[in-house]
Parts: structure tokens; sequence; C-alpha cells
């Protein structure tokens, strides 16, 4: 695996690698983390096409699943009584 860049952001860590013909976009917000993987070919040029997929309602719906990951999460841990 191939680390390609890192994307600045206040709210997440963003990295972009590379691996087996694919990018893959590794979103980080403390324990939790969701990975999109784009083939090669669909981004030649992934210092020009990426930030454009990076706009603002793709980044609002991250941010959103980093809520709903931990609110799940958190039901969960109640749900077994384990909080």
């Amino acid at each position: 695996m191939r680390h390609v860049a890192d994307i600045p952001h206040p709210d997440m860590k963003l990295t972009l690698l590379a691996w087996n013909g694919k990018y893959l976009l590794k979103c980080e917000q403390g324990s939790l983390e969701q990975t999109y993987k784009v083939s090669e070919m669909d981004l030649l040029g992934a210092d020009a096409d990426l930030p454009k997929l990076l706009d603002d309602t793709f980044v609002a719906a991250v941010l959103r699943r980093f809520a709903d990951m931990r609110a799940d999460f958190a039901a969960a841990l109640e749900r077994q009584d384990l909080v």
C-alpha cells in the first residue's frame, strides 16, 4: 500500500492511499473509520480529480455517517449493558 497524500480537514483525518489498482480514501474520526475505494482508471489524475469529489455535500454526508456510526455503537453497548 502506497501513501499518496494527506488531505487537510478540520473535522476528520483524510488519507489517500494507492493499492492494487485502486485509490483508497480513508476517512477517520476518533476510533471510527470509513474507506472509499475507487479504481485508478476512474481517477486518472487523482491530484486533480479528488478535490472535486470532496465537495461540501460529500464531506457533510461522511460526517453525518460518523455521527450515525457513533450512535449505533453507543446504542449497541447500551443494549448489552456494557456502559
